[in-house]
């Protein structure tokens, strides 16, 4: 794929959706970060209840601290692995009370230093906290950078190192959310919409499918 084709792509998503962003409740980095945490193999849907729950009564490392973990786990039980994703969230405020003054950190060293968080969660966090541009290369990432031909890679890394490389400056801080959400909807797994796909014409997937 030549940067042209990925420029008129990138343009197109953006006319389609100027704004995009995380389809997580969040108002604050830590609010995000939390609820990024409480994400994996869970739907953002159902992250945003448990936090229309938590967050009203705790929203800051220190007040998750004073509510204690079994309180934790009461208001996030209804998301999958909630014992392990509550325990890290816990180690994880003792780590930004204890060492950043009760703020989340906009550095990735710092991010992946705390309990749970890898190198996609570090990513969002810099790109929709802080405004870096990162790429949070989830399977939705994957998969559609691989399928349409955007950039191509092996693993996640890979994939990442290609779109940074290679998505148009004006574009990257936007291009995950629009990667994802294209994903999430449009080119979804087992049968993309491409009937429906707005840069259906331009994507170089072999197997299209002509479905609304």
């Amino acid at each position: 794929m030549n940067a042209q084709k990925r420029y008129e792509i990138f343009s197109r998503l953006r006319e389609h959706n100027p704004n995009p962003t995380t389809e997580l409740d969040w108002s604050t980095p830590f609010e995000l970060l939390t609820a990024v945490l409480l994400s994996a193999q869970a739907t953002d849907v159902g992250v945003n209840k448990a936090t229309a729950r938590l967050f009203p009564v705790a929203n800051t490392p220190q007040a998750i601290l004073d509510l204690g973990l079994d309180a934790l786990k009461e208001h996030i039980k209804t998301i999958g692995l909630y014992n392990t994703k509550a325990e890290n969230l816990m180690k994880t405020c003792r780590i930004l009370v204890e060492r950043h003054g009760g703020e989340v950190p906009d550095t990735r060293a710092d991010l992946e230093a705390l309990p749970g968080v890898g190198r996609k969660t570090a990513n969002v966090i810099l790109n929709t906290a802080f405004g870096q541009p990162t790429m949070a290369v989830d399977t939705h990432i994957f998969r559609v950078s691989n399928r349409t031909r955007i950039a191509p890679g092996k693993n996640v890394v890979e994939v990442e190192q290609k779109l940074l490389r290679h998505v148009p400056k004006e574009f990257l801080h936007d291009a995950h959310h629009w990667l994802i959400l294209h994903g999430r909807y449009t080119c979804v797994a087992r049968r993309p919409r491409c009937g429906s796909c707005v840069i259906e014409d331009l994507c170089e997937y072999k197997e299209k499918v002509d479905i609304g």
